[in-house]
């Protein structure tokens, strides 16, 4: 279906059973696979080199801006740029995603991730399957999130920044470094402020897992041994730990922080250090 006053550019390709409500427009080396529903003044692709490509079942809401031209000013005119979004995905009202900003590289956004109104997904962001951006989340530039991340309203995130899987940023956060796995962060910075148990709960992780989660997590940002070190030195220690390494949960959180530290990464949000009294 097809409403009235729509333009669908000539390099466009639709899948079947497509609706295009009155108003939308769909330009440039565009494709949108099946079933997908655009709203009136969505507006989706751009005459510019390269392509936006959008997979199956998208919901894109009034007035969204999908695949058109970044706002990164190194971006030089004539070069590719590219936006590849996957399937189930439901983009709400004014929700803007840009293409990449080089040739080499693409924005990327999985398979039944939640979008909600007025957020913004810059330029070669990687976003994976199951995210739910709550209203006017801001995504920097080649930011990373990974999967079952949560976001409250009015969350910005730093360009290069990683949120790891089954993450949450409550409301009104700045986060200016890598969030790892499991955890929450609040506030302007943000900074580390528990585990997501509730998260966790909801996607069925086992008590063995929680369990192996909130040790490891204990040991590195809540630790009171004066004698323990750094936290390479803690990070190290959980490493060896056999306890630890039996569960996979838990490994994959350790990994988390410490690939927040190679180079290119932002290094982890701010933790508060406890002493004992």
């Amino acid at each position: 279906m097809i409403g009235p006053f729509c333009t669908v550019g000539p390099a466009t390709k639709l899948g079947n059973r497509c609706q295009l409500h009155p108003g939308c427009h769909i330009s440039g080396n565009t494709e949108l696979g099946e079933g997908c529903v655009l709203l009136t003044g969505a507006v989706v692709g751009s005459d510019l080199p390269g392509r936006t490509v959008i997979g199956n079942n998208n919901f894109i809401g009034y007035h969204a801006v999908v695949g058109v031209k970044c706002q990164d000013l190194k971006y030089r005119d004539g070069d590719d740029c590219f936006l590849y979004i996957g399937d189930n995905n439901d983009i709400r009202e004014h929700a803007s995603i840009h293409r990449s900003s080089k040739p080499m590289d693409q924005t990327v956004i999985g398979d039944n991730n939640l979008i909600m109104g007025s957020c913004h997904i810059a330029h070669d962001c990687k976003v994976g399957n199951h995210n739910i951006f709550a209203n006017g989340t801001l995504l920097g530039g080649h930011v990373v999130v990974e999967n079952h991340v949560h976001t409250g309203g009015a969350v910005a995130v730093h360009q290069f920044c990683h949120l790891g899987s089954f993450a949450f940023a409550a409301g009104g956060s700045v986060v200016t470094h890598d969030v790892p796995m499991y955890t929450m962060v609040a506030g302007d910075r943000a900074e580390l402020r528990g585990l997501n148990l509730e998260g966790l709960r909801r996607r069925g992780f086992s008590d063995l897992e929680v369990k192996s989660i909130r040790r490891a997590y204990q040991k590195l940002f809540m630790c009171t041994d004066v004698n323990a070190g750094g936290l390479e030195e803690r990070l190290v220690e959980l490493e060896q730990n056999e306890e630890v390494a039996n569960v996979t949960a838990a490994i994959l959180m350790v990994k988390s922080v410490r690939d927040s530290f190679k180079e290119n990464r932002r290094g982890i949000v701010k933790f508060r250090n406890w002493t004992r009294d």
